[in-house]
């Protein structure tokens, strides 16, 4: 790996240049609209007089979209280039989040998140394979910083919505002020990296040895996004029903969790060069395994110190294995990537979901001791990477 131009620090560089600040503003704006959607799940449930099975399913649909792009995304990259797609993939998705605020019936809920699964499914593929192209083409590491500003997304949303939340009546109107200013911003940062195609592999088939790296990569993906979609959706809930915290300090494991990663996220490119992808996934398994040890302490404050340390373990992994599905020899990086990002992506949204059968039939405490193994067997994979 050349270290050309590398004396930046990959967030400065991403905010002192357009060609990679403008990436960034798409991992941004996806996160900021996740996250406004998910304020008003509340909201949505009680206008169509619906239960939370039924909004799990409805967001089952999402999940469905996304796999159905698993597929598909890689072919359309290729044809269009990786800047292109990130382009049009990211109008799309801006747009089609009005579809679930929008719906008067149950149906058309499902519908509407089949389509907001399917344009953030290929809005996340092509980004990821952007970034991975800019990476190659300049020599440089910014990848973990991008996903930092996905997390920062969902501080700014989470923050901003919570804050407007009492004084907002009709949660369409909201939603369509966040999709106006996130138009006005993809619109005008398109132009920086519309031209940028991602380079061929070819290949004289498909050979399986070279898949064989990629299986790892998705196994840790999988495993690591499930944690991460479960501590999203049960952090509050643990706190409050298992460690017994008082309800102010409720929303402090989400919190902790959600600032450490974006830390990891900014700081992941630095380290990654020094250290390499498989220490710091190595790395960050064991902090994400000691994290959860914390977590089922259950004494308050040691699980909101937890959760902190799961963020900070998590944080650097995924875009990690992006990087190097990026990279993996003779496959294709728009294919490499779609890998990843699907398994990741499917255990974002599934995990949450398999946890709730748990706490449902057991305890939330063997949902949490089900994370804790998710993340040793990342770091049991994570050593067979090789080198």
């Amino acid at each position: 790996m050349a270290h050309t131009h590398n004396s930046k620090n990959s967030f400065i560089r991403i905010l002192s240049h357009k060609r990679y600040a403008s990436p960034a503003m798409v991992f941004l704006i996806m996160n900021v609209l996740f996250g406004t959607w998910a304020i008003y799940i509340p909201t949505i449930k009680n206008k169509l007089q619906i239960d939370e099975a039924a909004i799990g399913l409805a967001v089952f649909f999402m999940a469905l979209g996304t796999l159905t792009m698993l597929f598909l995304a890689p072919y359309i990259i290729k044809k269009w280039g990786a800047g292109r797609a990130t382009a049009f993939g990211g109008l799309a998705m801006i747009l089609c989040f009005a579809g679930p605020f929008m719906a008067q019936t149950y149906l058309m809920l499902c519908m509407g998140l089949y389509l907001v699964g399917v344009a953030t499914g290929f809005t996340d593929i092509a980004m990821n394979t952007l970034v991975t192209e800019i990476e190659k083409e300049d020599r440089i590491h910014i990848m973990s910083t991008n996903h930092g500003f996905f997390s920062l997304g969902g501080m700014i949303s989470a923050g901003i919505g919570t804050f407007f939340l009492p004084y907002v009546n009709v949660p369409l109107y909201h939603m369509l002020v966040v999709i106006g200013i996130c138009l006005v911003i993809h619109l005008f940062l398109v132009k920086n990296y519309f031209h940028i195609r991602s380079d061929i592999v070819e290949k004289p088939g498909f050979d399986l040895k070279q898949f064989r790296p990629l299986v790892l990569l998705g196994i840790i993906g999988f495993f690591v996004m499930a944690s991460e979609g479960a501590i999203v959706d049960w952090s509050a809930l643990y706190l409050e029903k298992v460690s017994l915290a008082p309800e102010a300090f409720i929303g402090f494991g989400y919190t902790a969790f959600s600032f450490m990663m974006a830390l990891g996220r900014f700081l992941g490119d630095t380290i990654s060069q020094k250290y390499g992808s498989r220490n710091i996934i190595l790395l960050g398994s064991f902090l994400g395994a000691l994290g959860f040890l914390c977590v089922l302490l259950e004494f308050t404050a040691l699980a909101i110190f937890g959760f902190g340390l799961v963020g900070l373990g998590l944080s650097a992994i995924v875009p990690e294995l992006f990087r190097l599905g990026g990279k993996t020899k003779g496959v294709d990086s728009a294919k490499g990537i779609s890998f990843v990002a699907g398994s990741g992506f499917v255990g974002f949204l599934l995990g949450p979901v398999f946890l709730g059968f748990l706490a449902r039939a057991s305890s939330l405490k063997l949902s949490f001791t089900a994370l804790f193994l998710f993340t040793v067997i990342s770091l049991l994979a994570g050593f067979r990477i090789k080198k």
